[in-house]
């Protein structure tokens, strides 16, 4: 039986020891701070500035106060790499990052070398724990191959009749979620009408919008982030294309909506149950209202991946990274996003996906999802 270890607010008396703290423990999180997902890194860093201070204020960790570090890496392979070698020459023990797959995975190869465990609390790609270097690579989110099923079967249910489109960014986490998706689709009877890439990162996807509408697409599913697919929504829009588009949990921020206006009416997308409504959660979500902070998407996932590796160093006796993998492996945490353990793999035990709908800008459950 795993090991019940208590962490952040809810234990904050485990935090505590007698004495001043004889030194800092440096520790960080890593996204994209900057470039067209910085709305996703200001998430990762609102989680980590709180959970850090939240710990600190209740005594820190081993009686030592944590350092927070910030590593920018804009959703960019080499900038990844680049900036955990900078994170550990800083002396960083554990990072809470990456968020996109495509820089976790190049990422945690450096951490592994250097002896660093990594969190992340984005990174949904399979492969970020199935091909993992080593035993320090965890994640709290989920992965691609749950919300592909999940958005599979919903399509193949929802919209049995309709012309359903698949696109992508050729990303490692767009490409991956879109044939998940679509595998999962065609397993339960469904046919593809469009299977396609599109280039991150353009302005004008007037070409491919005509495409869908000239081939009579219903529902577009797209693999890839916010931006693009705000876009596209609201390119749709301008050609009175009038199909639901449905993606992944890249669209969990209030950036789709600003983007998209009242376009974004009714567009789907697969995330975890709303960690903002846990019972756990509660104190951490009100505090950070308080601060004029809406913590969604993967704010408090951030804030639980932190407070796991608190606890297991506290478990470990030190920040040794064999004590803490083991304390890891071995214990069952609990944090803001409820009771959460690991698997053999480095993934998260916790529930699944469900679908959400933007409405009136604002998303929430589609219809009775809180309840699949």
């Amino acid at each position: 039986m795993k090991k019940v270890l208590m962490t952040g607010v809810a234990a904050s008396a485990l935090f505590a020891t007698a004495g001043m703290a004889s030194a800092d423990i440096v520790i960080a999180t890593a996204g994209p701070m900057t470039g067209q997902y910085a709305s996703f890194g200001a998430q990762m860093q609102a989680g980590a500035e709180m959970a850090v201070a939240d710990i600190n204020a209740a005594g820190g960790v081993l009686g030592e106060q944590l350092v927070l570090e910030i590593g920018d890496d804009a959703c960019d392979a080499r900038q990844a790499v680049s900036v955990a070698n900078q994170l550990v020459g800083e002396g960083a023990v554990f990072v809470a990052g990456h968020f996109c797959s495509g820089s976790s995975i190049p990422a945690s190869a450096v951490y592994d070398e250097e002896g660093v465990v990594q969190i992340s609390p984005a990174s949904t790609a399979p492969a970020f724990t199935d091909e993992r270097p080593g035993p320090g690579i965890f994640r709290t989110c989920g992965r691609d191959d749950q919300q592909g099923e999940i958005a599979g079967q919903f399509l193949m249910e929802t919209f049995p009749d309709a012309k359903v489109a698949f696109i992508h960014d050729n990303t490692a986490y767009g490409k991956g979620l879109a044939d998940q998706t679509m595998s999962f689709y065609e397993a339960a009877g469904g046919e593809p009408a469009l299977y396609q890439a599109y280039t991150a990162g353009e302005q004008d996807y007037t070409a491919l919008v005509t495409r869908l509408k000239n081939e009579g697409v219903n529902v577009l599913y797209v693999g890839g982030y916010h931006t693009e697919a705000g876009l596209i929504k609201r390119q749709m829009a301008d050609q009175a294309m009038d199909a639901v588009l449905i993606s992944g949990d890249a669209l969990v921020t209030d950036e789709y909506w600003s983007i998209t206006g009242d376009a974004g009416e009714g567009t789907l997308m697969t995330f975890s149950p709303d960690p903002r409504l846990n019972e756990e959660a509660a104190p951490v979500v009100e505090k950070f209202e308080a601060e004029g902070i809406n913590p969604e998407g993967y704010t408090l996932y951030t804030y639980a991946a932190i407070q796991a590796w608190a606890a297991a160093v506290e478990e470990a006796g030190s920040t040794d990274f064999d004590g803490v993998v083991e304390a890891l492996n071995a214990g069952t945490f609990q944090t803001v996003l409820g009771e959460l353990d690991f698997d053999d793999k480095g993934d998260v035990t916790l529930p699944g996906y469900v679908m959400y709908e933007w409405t009136a800008g604002e998303y929430g459950y589609y219809e009775d999802a809180a309840a699949q």
